[in-house]
């Protein structure tokens, strides 16, 4: 870890991050960009809600970064020490009287599936679900630092497909992992779309099995190698989509019309990572532009708080906003254990 990544805080910066655009974001999801402006006003000055509550967005982010924690206290992390930890994790939150944020169907269905302790977490996966509920959550993962990239990405897609078995599920939180990762240590924004690019094509025909197991044979796909190509040639897709929008960029313009609405995964990585790289020195108004947004916008502008605040560091959110988010406590003892 570099002396920088210590300096900023980076992972205090990305947590916090993403509970705020998921709570500014939260009261307009569903909306679309006039209803947003007739109840909140001109976007660049929209306000964080006096009670800052989150969605489910946050709360699976808390639920996989307390599994991580908990499988790394107990040694190097490898799929059989992370799955009892996050499968808790995750039944647990299915069970909460708080999980009352509209969570997604797959979610929840994957959820009930996983209180079976009898069940492999394969038959629990939802193998044809590439929602964003995959990738949301996935912030975590780019933040530990110590892991092997091969622990990172497999990780990353291992959480996913205990809900999402979709390649491309897989794929977009293994991409929105690496971007945090990359910007968390220093990446330039202006060099990240480049990155990814080329992280997806180095990965496009790697499957993890380690982590995965035969989670492939629930596709109707000929091999392992062709189904997890499938998720990259869709996340190489919104890609060129994204960095068509930043040859001509519109701050003014809805985002979810360049970069899609990010109800599934792929897309709400490309539009959280458009409204981030549109204000890339002024995340406030990444968040803004992210929840005045006609799509997804709690879970869009949740990623494109995990980008700014990776790149920026904690110091990128104002006080006032950071000390009434919900779950600050949890938020913040988490950023701290991985900043050091």
């Amino acid at each position: 870890m570099t002396a920088t990544t210590v300096r900023k805080r980076a992972a205090t910066g990305a947590l916090l991050g993403l509970a705020l655009g998921d709570a500014l974001g939260f009261p307009t999801e569903f909306n679309d960009v006039p209803s947003i402006l007739a109840k909140c006003g001109p976007w660049p000055q929209m306000d964080l809600p006096q009670h800052a509550f989150v969605s489910d967005d946050t709360q699976m982010t808390l639920a996989v970064a307390h599994a991580l924690r908990a499988a790394m206290d107990r040694g190097p992390l490898v799929p059989g020490g992370l799955e009892p930890p996050l499968r808790k994790e995750f039944v647990e939150w299915y069970r909460s009287p708080e999980n009352n944020r509209a969570p997604g169907r797959t979610c929840m269905v994957a959820c009930g599936l996983l209180e079976d302790e009898g069940r492999i977490w394969q038959d629990a996966s939802q193998i044809g679900s590439k929602g964003c509920g995959a990738n949301m959550r996935v912030a975590p993962l780019g933040l530990v630092v110590g892991l092997s990239d091969e622990q990172r990405a497999g990780a990353a897609q291992f959480q996913a497909a205990l809900t999402h078995g979709h390649p491309t599920a897989l794929a977009a939180s293994d991409l929105t992992a690496q971007a945090v990762w990359l910007l968390a240590q220093g990446s330039e924004p202006a060099a990240l779309v480049g990155l990814l690019r080329t992280y997806a094509l180095d990965n496009r025909g790697n499957y993890h099995e380690r982590w995965l197991g035969d989670l492939w044979t629930r596709a109707q796909d000929p091999s392992a190698g062709h189904f997890i190509e499938r998720g990259w040639d869709e996340c190489l897709g919104i890609l060129d989509r994204l960095e068509a929008a930043l040859r001509d960029p519109s701050p003014e313009t809805d985002p979810c019309l360049a970069t899609g609405e990010g109800w599934i995964a792929e897309e709400a990585l490309a539009t959280g990572l458009l409204c981030f790289l549109l204000f890339p020195d002024e995340p406030v108004t990444a968040l803004r532009r992210a929840a005045c947004s006609s799509g997804d916008s709690d879970s869009i502008a949740c990623l494109a708080g995990a980008f700014a605040g990776a790149y920026a560091g904690a110091e990128a959110w104002p006080t006032e906003w950071a000390d009434r988010i919900e779950y600050q406590g949890e938020l913040v003892t988490l950023g701290a254990l991985w900043d050091q």
